[in-house]
């Protein structure tokens, strides 16, 4: 029988699930894409974990994180739900030891973390512009007709990088087309946009944090060869991209998980047949005062069980007062 730990990271652009057995190897890693249907994509995932594991496989723990982090945690039984620093500092610090700056860079946010002697020390995030996510890179490709995969191998063969103005998504794509009406190569105007990119980042997310080597690039943005290369470029270091390097978060996830359970406890896992469970989310705002706040309700079978987003536990305490009453 292999027994092991499951990792779930859930967020807006992709879902990763990830394997680990008992020794910490990597035995099966998913990258899914979201689509706006999280929990129909956690449920692929599972499914597909199913299909690819041997056929006896014992979860002995379940770790959850992402900004979907919650939601996964209630469908699938997570024994413990952690955010995405603290996922991403422990799976970096694992797989590649004595790493004291992680870039990150995924789909619709970026975050920069500060390790000392394998303890986050400081760390920033930017969620509120999209320029240099993956979702804003993919946007540029299809715009240019190519497929995401050839951007960073086009911008390498770039002579003589242009100036693009990053500090915006908006102003980025306008510049970029009037750099392609002026005539410039592709390469070049690639290889500009990876450096506006970076420059944004290191001015944003970046400032004043101290960046020491070993520096890690992870994230899906961490496949583009072109964002690497700006990288090592500004920094005037090596920049290592780790294996799974796109799935950072659900390893975190996973190593959490095992962590949590070590002590013997019984994991919370409602197995891989929550696959075939028919869950449904909706909200509602609740008027009992002027904060109005917006619950979330998830129900499973027809059943509520799970609700959040009220601050004062009107909805999600009453729920916890039911299950434990």
């Amino acid at each position: 029988m292999v027994k092991g730990y499951l990792g779930i990271d859930a967020g807006s652009v992709s879902t990763n699930l990830v394997f680990l057995d008992e020794a910490g190897r990597i035995r099966e890693a998913l990258y899914l894409r979201t689509q706006g249907r999280p929990i129909a994509t956690i449920q692929t995932g599972l499914r597909q974990l199913a299909e690819s594991l041997p056929p006896r496989v014992a979860v002995r723990g379940v770790g959850a994180t992402g900004s979907g982090r919650h939601l996964a945690g209630v469908i699938t039984g997570a024994d413990v739900v952690k955010n995405e620093i603290t996922s991403h500092a422990v799976a970096t610090s694992t797989l590649i030891p004595g790493v004291q700056t992680i870039l990150e860079i995924g789909g619709q946010d970026s975050k920069l973390i500060i390790l000392r002697n394998s303890l986050v020390v400081d760390f920033a995030m930017n969620t509120v512009c999209a320029a240099g996510t993956g979702s804003f890179l993919d946007q540029q490709a299809a715009r240019l007709g190519i497929p995401i995969e050839k951007f960073g191998e086009i911008a390498l063969r770039s002579r003589s990088p242009v100036r693009i103005a990053g500090r915006c998504a908006v102003f980025a794509e306008s510049d970029m087309i009037h750099k392609q009406q002026m005539g410039y190569d592709l390469p070049d105007i690639l290889a500009g946009l990876c450096e506006a990119l970076v420059r944004n980042y290191l001015n944003n997310v970046g400032k004043g944090k101290e960046i020491l080597p070993p520096v890690v690039f992870q994230g899906g943005v961490a496949a583009n060869a072109g964002m690497k290369h700006a990288f090592e470029k500004a920094l005037g270091l090596e920049v290592q991209i780790p294996p799974y390097y796109n799935v950072m978060g659900a390893v975190g996830a996973a190593l959490l998980a095992r962590e949590k359970t070590v002590r013997g406890l019984p994991s919370s896992f409602k197995g891989f047949q929550v696959a075939q469970v028919d869950f449904a989310s909706g909200g509602f705002t609740c008027d009992g005062c002027p904060n109005t706040c917006e619950v979330v309700e998830i129900r499973e079978e027809g059943r509520v069980i799970a609700r959040w987003g009220d601050r004062c536990g009107k909805w999600s305490g009453a729920l916890a007062e039911r299950k434990t009453g």
